[in-house]
């Protein structure tokens, strides 16, 4: 139900300029009332959200590290929820989206209603609760699309993952695992992997000795197929040594911008890198990725990530999710506009 007498007035985050530091964020997350549009545009559907997922760069969106970044706006890129008006297929079923325009160049899902064109709206699986459908989006969606630019992991690829247990990583290999390949990860601090997958991985732990060296030892000299580095700048050379002949890079984020770089090495090795912004594939983009991983969540060989009772936040604690987030939470933090 809308939260007003009238029915079209709801609860939303609302930030008018980008917060100057981390400890600005209580001044500049606003819990305001919006006037929902009484004349829906043709072909709408009112999602009453029940799960909103906080990523990294909702955060980064909001202290002004996203040059796209309109504001005034409301944040949020993911969401799960009901949905209270719309096309009769949809009325009242659970659903789930993300969308790299949702509050980067229009209002976003950190808010209790979202209003979006029905074609972009899909049910979410069966046995998935609402709380964690409301966190899969951006780093599925976007481990996902940068296995698919890079050819899609074949079963007998060989995958290393660099990063392995942020939230991309996880995806990544969820989904490297699922299609059959031999998954190597790799991970900063810890060595010991911390997400689902459906078949065995190897863990190379970053602090000790050389990840391409021990790579290309266990791989008989090959390396890897496609590298998935979720970190940048810190992995770079040590991935481009890793890579297999024909062997795809793809990059997501970065810590420093400029990094040197071997040519020779490069065109000799007949090596690809694959950027993935995930800002740029908007919500009806979304929607057809999730029609993609639907199957494998339904079945059990995708597992959604957990979310705990206690990172799940209302709007009006919504400063504390994003220092959460930003201060590295293991598990996913999710908004409940409904609390």
């Amino acid at each position: 139900m809308l939260s007003s007498p009238d029915g079209r007035r709801s609860a939303a985050i609302r930030v008018a300029a980008k917060a100057a530091d981390v400890d600005a964020l209580d001044a500049a997350l606003h819990v305001t009332e919006i006037e929902l549009p009484r004349d829906l545009p043709p072909g709408s559907a009112v999602i009453e959200i029940h799960s909103a997922g906080v990523n990294p760069s909702d955060v980064r969106a909001v202290l002004g590290v996203m040059p796209h970044a309109v504001w005034p706006r409301t944040p949020g890129r993911d969401y799960a929820g009901v949905v209270v008006e719309g096309p009769p297929h949809l009325l009242r079923k659970e659903v789930w989206g993300s969308g790299g325009e949702l509050g980067i160049t229009r209002d976003g899902t950190h808010a209790r209603h979202l209003v979006l064109p029905a074609a972009n709206v899909r049910q979410k699986p069966a046995a998935m609760r609402l709380a964690e459908a409301g966190a899969v989006g951006v780093p599925f969606i976007t481990a996902y699309e940068g296995l698919r630019e890079a050819g899609s992991v074949q079963r007998g690829d060989t995958l290393l993952v660099l990063g392995a247990n942020g939230k991309v990583g996880q995806a990544a290999i969820q989904l490297a695992t699922a299609a059959g390949a031999r998954v190597f990860a790799a991970a900063r601090t810890a060595a010991t992997y911390l997400g689902h997958r459906t078949g065995e991985i190897t863990i190379l732990d970053a602090s000790r000795g050389d990840i391409a060296a021990r790579l290309r030892d266990a791989t008989g000299g090959h390396g890897a197929d496609i590298v998935y580095n979720t970190v940048g700048s810190p992995y770079f050379e040590v991935a481009c040594r890793a890579m297999a002949i024909q062997g795809r890079q793809i990059l997501i984020s970065t810590i420093e911008r400029v990094v040197p770089f071997d040519i020779f090495a490069f065109y000799r090795g007949r090596h690809r890198f694959i950027g993935i912004d995930t800002l740029a594939l908007d919500s009806e983009y979304g929607a057809a990725v999730l029609d993609a991983l639907h199957p494998g969540f339904e079945s059990g060989a995708l597992r959604p990530f957990p979310v705990p009772a206690a990172n799940v936040y209302p709007l009006a604690r919504a400063a504390e999710a994003y220092r959460a987030v930003l201060a590295g939470a293991p598990e996913r933090v999710v908004l409940d506009p409904a609390l």
